[in-house]
């Protein structure tokens, strides 16, 4: 795996040699209070880890399975809600877009401007985002083999952006169902970028509940442990302190008093392998 180019943000660079990154954070935002509590709690649960933290959560979901369901504050309202997380918290900040009219926007706020793994062959889409010259996050579809997102980085790179993280995230098996082939980190890590395993959404039932996912969270944790393991350069997670009242993806998300146990055995794992400290 090249995996050798590292990738900027902040003050955190992700990839070979650099320690484990945690991108984590609610699934979208609820409110602001909500935001700014997640963040804080999970800032202070990563630090105590000694673990660099990028704060995810979404302004909008504009992918649910119902349309009576929960988007986000929307575009305009959640930046700013962001915008305030990274100042008052010190983090950088992370979300999708979901159409080019909203990067302009996204592009002056956002540290990592996220494509969702439903648009990763939207062209225009990737390459609106790239010419902000903010990394950018691209999700592998869950329809597509890891070897297809050499495509998805070239057309980023035509942009002269070279500030690219990919992500997996499962490969769809059958009916809500989602599978693991761990072999997507070293085949993505060929591509020289590093490569980030989202360990929530790869426990999904996309549309399992009728109208909205499934989940099997008790999955999350040894899967966490087999991409560290396996050589992840960065572990994604969707975490709330209470999944069951989460407004989105609550089934597959982690418990926040879960997530320190979380880091301290991907820590042991991650000095196994890397022998980092």
């Amino acid at each position: 795996m090249k995996g050798q180019r590292r990738v900027t943000i902040g003050d955190i660079d992700i990839g070979r040699g650099r320690p484990l990154v945690l991108i984590a954070g609610p699934c979208v935002i609820e409110s602001e209070r909500s935001a700014l509590d997640h963040a804080r709690r999970i800032r202070d649960i990563a630090k105590k880890h000694k673990m660099p933290f990028i704060f995810k959560s979404s302004y909008d979901k504009a992918n649910r399975s119902s349309l009576s369901s929960f988007r986000g504050p929307g575009l305009e309202k959640g930046l700013e809600i962001l915008d305030k997380v990274r100042r008052k918290t010190g983090v950088p900040v992370l979300s999708d877009v979901h159409s080019e009219g909203e990067i302009g926007l996204a592009g002056e706020v956002l540290d990592v401007i996220q494509i969702p793994a439903f648009l990763c062959r939207q062209t225009d889409l990737l390459l609106k985002a790239a010419a902000t010259g903010k990394p950018v996050n691209i999700k592998k579809g869950q329809f597509m083999s890891p070897q297809e997102m050499v495509n998805a980085v070239a057309k980023v790179e035509s942009k002269g952006n070279r500030n690219i993280l990919l992500t997996e995230r499962g490969t769809m098996f059958g009916y809500n169902q989602l599978v693991n082939d761990f072999r997507a980190i070293s085949i993505m890590g060929g591509t020289g970028y590093p490569v980030v395993y989202d360990a929530t959404h790869s426990v999904q039932r996309p549309g399992g509940l009728g109208k909205s996912s499934g989940g099997a969270p008790e999955y999350i944790i040894p899967l966490s442990r087999a991409a560290v393991a396996y050589g992840t350069d960065a572990l994604f997670l969707e975490v709330h302190q209470q999944p069951r009242k989460a407004m989105s993806d609550g089934p597959n998300m982690l418990r926040m008093d879960q997530l320190g146990d979380l880091l301290r055995q991907i820590k042991k794992v991650e000095r196994a392998v890397r022998g980092t400290s």
